[in-house]
């Protein structure tokens, strides 16, 4: 029997028996947990606003017997702008999708829960296009997550500006199109794509959506996260399915 005060996001939100909610919530360890919050469903129950999806807060947490049950909660911020556009909802649900998906077990990270907060921000207050929030919070959480593709040259001839760039996303390697194998699945990139994916990569947290990119530069960059990504974990994503589907609408 134990109690403890942290702050978490919430990742996703199920509701349980008559008026309870499951919540699994990304602690700022890195953990996933588990919470399940009483009577949250409940008109006028205090729980109510600091247990909905991506809401941000600080957490009374009471253990026993194997079961965390949420006792307090006090609402610090629930990106109220991101939740008027269905877009950025979509793509903000995909996010926590993704969190929720790569902190298992020992793979968690406490950069996990700032990545997943700082893009959440930007999305809301649109400090970038959308696009580019996306491309690079996918591969900034790959690197995190020890799935870097290495980028610094051709993997074939070493070439430092490869000609006609190409991403393999199954090895994560960087070769020119004249280099690249004829089976291997890529993705086509060109100098503007590569220069800001090299940037995502080594720059500090805080300048993660610091650079800007002309259209077709962006696309390949976006087409091309997105597909490493999918690729490495070898899975879908039904937000990210959800998410393009409204865009195409």
């Amino acid at each position: 029997m134990s109690t403890e005060v942290a702050r978490g996001l919430i990742l996703r939100v199920t509701d349980y028996k008559e008026a309870h909610r499951l919540l699994t919530v990304l602690l700022e360890s890195g953990e996933k947990r588990t919470v399940l919050a009483r009577r949250a469903r409940q008109k006028n129950s205090p729980l109510a606003a600091a247990t909905q999806l991506l809401t941000y807060g600080e957490l009374t947490l009471f253990r026993y017997r194997g079961t965390c049950t949420l006792d307090a909660a006090a609402t610090i911020e629930q990106f109220l702008p991101l939740r008027a556009d269905v877009e950025r909802l979509a793509l903000g649900c995909y996010f926590a999708e993704l969190a929720e998906q790569l902190s298992e077990g020992d793979t968690a990270s406490p950069e996990l829960l700032p990545l997943v907060l700082n893009a959440l921000y930007a999305l809301g207050q649109q400090t970038a296009p959308t696009g580019q929030i996306k491309a690079a919070f996918e591969l900034r959480l790959m690197a995190m997550m020890g799935f870097a593709p290495r980028l610094e040259d051709c993997a074939v001839c070493g070439r430092e500006m490869p000609e006609g760039p190409c991403l393999d996303l199954r090895e994560g390697l960087l070769c020119c199109a004249g280099c690249c194998s004829g089976e291997a699945a890529r993705s086509a990139l060109c100098q503007g794509s590569l220069a800001a994916m090299r940037y995502v990569l080594d720059c500090p947290a805080r300048r993660l959506y610091a650079f800007r990119l002309e259209a077709d530069a962006l696309g390949r960059m976006e087409e091309a996260c997105e597909a490493f990504l999918l690729a490495q974990l070898d899975r879908s994503f039904r937000t990210l399915t959800y998410y393009h589907q409204i865009r195409s609408e």
